[in-house]
């Protein structure tokens, strides 16, 4: 089959690799139908995950037809539609028995290594290095899904893949984000980051009973989305200063509840902090350039929360965690327990209350992912989301 592996600091391909097969009386195995090239996946593509070796499949957003079911396996028959979590579960230890899915103590075979780096093991995930599984990634013309008597969802007849696909990562994700917020009636959310995990974080902070949602970006195209999709209002980090302009819109006080939609390469106009993270990123001194975490934490008003989904990998510095103390602010933050939120999330897209299909700008066949990846990164062309449809 072809897959998209990784080769390298900038350079992923279309191999021919072999075929998935069952390994587990709890596989499945799916013919991909459509995958998502996620923010997260550039992490890779620009080298900043570590454990990654050459010629890992990649991705992590997939969705497509059943066929093949392990023998354990009775929820899922031969040409079922089914989206598949990025978070890979168990679904009967200590964490998963709590619905906190993506603490898995079970599913990762290379915990060690992941306690190592982090002192304790997260579960497997879909495609994202061998610190994590090293599971074969949803990229590809087929799909071996482990657990999946605990993992996907079947998705009803008439429902196009382009509407239920981000049920796999970036919906739950945006949503997991406004919920950590502890959004009440009325409240203001900012939002740092206009791509796809945050435009679901905006439409979800409505759905939360927000008031007002702001949203931070640079680039034109995804402020526009978030402007005309998400209701929001926006600031460009390029033209103006982020603190000053937040606090003028809410009066001095802070946005209640902050998102940082953005992670481990936020970027930042005439900041010096900034500019020396690039450079301790360079010379191995940082791993993370966590501008858009600071700003959260200085903007967010007294007694806050700052909800984290952007994805972190390493260690970063200069985080103000004096302000944070002294204000007294509430940090909610981790990967998405993808599995909680499938069956009440795919209830809003079939009651019409949210079509995730906006999000799309560019649908591509999957020889032409290696130049999508570039297009992507180098947020050209008007690219916010890919999919690709092997």
């Amino acid at each position: 089959m072809k897959a998209v592996c990784w080769h390298g600091k900038s350079d992923v391909r279309v191999d021919t690799v072999p075929d998935p097969r069952i390994e587990d009386p709890r596989d499945i195995i799916i013919k991909v139908t459509a995958t998502g090239i996620c923010g997260s996946d550039l992490h890779l593509y620009d080298g900043y995950v570590p454990t990654m070796e050459e010629g890992d499949i990649i991705g992590h957003e997939p969705m497509g037809e059943v066929v093949e079911v392990g023998s354990a396996i009775s929820k899922f028959a031969v040409g079922d539609r089914v989206v598949v979590p990025f978070t890979l579960s168990c679904g009967s230890c200590f964490f998963c028995d709590q619905q906190l899915f993506s603490l898995c103590d079970n599913s990762n075979p290379n915990a060690e290594i992941a306690r190592k780096n982090m002192g304790q093991s997260p579960a497997g995930l879909l495609g994202y290095s061998h610190m994590l599984g090293g599971f074969p990634g949803g990229q590809a013309e087929y799909l071996r899904v482990p657990y999946a008597d605990v993992g996907p969802i079947k998705v009803p007849k008439g429902i196009p893949d382009d509407k239920v696909v981000f049920l796999s990562d970036i919906f739950p994700t945006g949503y997991m984000a406004a919920e950590n917020c502890g959004i009440e009636s009325g409240d203001t959310v900012a939002v740092w980051g206009c791509g796809p995990v945050a435009q679901f974080a905006i439409k979800s902070a409505w759905m939360l009973g927000a008031g007002r949602v702001i949203a931070i970006d640079r680039v034109p195209e995804r402020l526009e989305m978030a402007r005309t999709q998400g209701n929001a209002e926006t600031i460009n980090f390029s033209e103006e200063d982020v603190q000053e302009r937040l606090m003028e819109m809410t009066k001095g006080r802070g946005p209640d509840r902050c998102i940082d939609a953005v992670g481990a390469e936020a970027h930042a106009s005439g900041d010096l902090s900034a500019f020396l993270d690039k450079v301790k990123v360079a010379v191995g001194m940082e791993t993370d350039r966590p501008q858009a975490l600071r700003e959260a934490i200085l903007c967010c008003r007294k007694g806050g929360t700052v909800s984290v989904p952007g994805v972190y990998v390493g260690q970063a510095d200069n985080i103000p965690i004096g302000p944070a103390m002294n204000k007294a602010l509430t940090f909610r933050m981790g990967q998405t327990h993808v599995q909680r939120y499938l069956e009440p999330l795919l209830q809003t897209i079939v009651e019409g209350e949210i079509d995730p299909s906006f999000v799309i700008t560019h649908s591509i066949p999957i020889d032409e992912a290696p130049e999508a990846y570039k297009t992507f990164r180098e947020k050209q062309d008007g690219c916010v989301k890919v999919v690709i449809k092997p």
